[in-house]
């Protein structure tokens, strides 16, 4: 059986510019946080553990499947390090024998399975240690980090995020490409544009 591969649902923000929980915003008859559980859910051979802050009890609301695990971070609010160490964490206390953990946000609408299996097949091939989601000319989430950088991960502190580790090893990083992969959402005038790009009912 292939190892298992650990995905971090990244989902504790305040969503401040948008001023409503990101989090909930309907997205093709679903929600943001709904779509990204269902791609990872897709995946063989994967656990999911959804980091909340927050909004924690409206947000675990949304979480109807007993296989998706979430784990309440009180530290939201020091910024995405204390949630990457979270769910970190949380993995390693259930699934002790994970070799390696893809890290996703829920605002990043255009997410499909395929993102999240080329991550992982990626990382089969060229055994680079940490595997990132390339576009616009960047490095980001979705990132699979192997168990050699967990501990660099633990580290993180205040607003640093997987970038800083990306960045810190880059000749040990290697990236697939995501269509669309820039495109979030922080404010209502995003959401309006995703809508309108995506003819969404609402």
């Amino acid at each position: 059986m292939k190892a298992i591969t650990g995905i971090v649902v990244l989902a504790a923000g305040s969503s401040s510019r948008l001023g409503q929980p990101k989090q909930l915003l309907l997205y093709k008859n679903t929600s943001l946080l709904k779509n990204t559980i269902s791609q990872a859910s897709q995946v063989e051979n994967t656990t999911i553990i959804v980091v909340t802050g927050s909004n924690h009890e409206l947000i675990e609301k949304e979480i109807s499947n007993p296989e998706i695990k979430t784990s309440y971070n009180p530290d939201w609010e020091l910024g995405m390090s204390s949630s990457i160490t979270k769910g970190l964490k949380e993995s390693l206390r259930l699934y002790p024998d994970i070799q390696k953990i893809i890290f996703t946000v829920c605002d990043q609408p255009f997410i499909t399975n395929i993102v999240f299996e080329n991550l992982i097949n990626e990382h089969q091939k060229t055994e680079k240690g940490i595997i990132a989601s390339a576009y616009s000319g960047t490095l980001g989430t979705p990132v699979l980090f192997h168990k050699k950088y967990f501990n660099e991960l633990l580290e993180l502190k205040g607003q640093e995020g997987a970038k800083k580790i990306i960045n810190k090893f880059l000749d040990d990083t290697t990236a697939i490409p995501f269509e669309n992969g820039e495109i979030d959402i922080d404010t209502m005038e995003d959401y309006n544009r995703l809508i309108f790009l995506g003819g969404s009912k609402r």
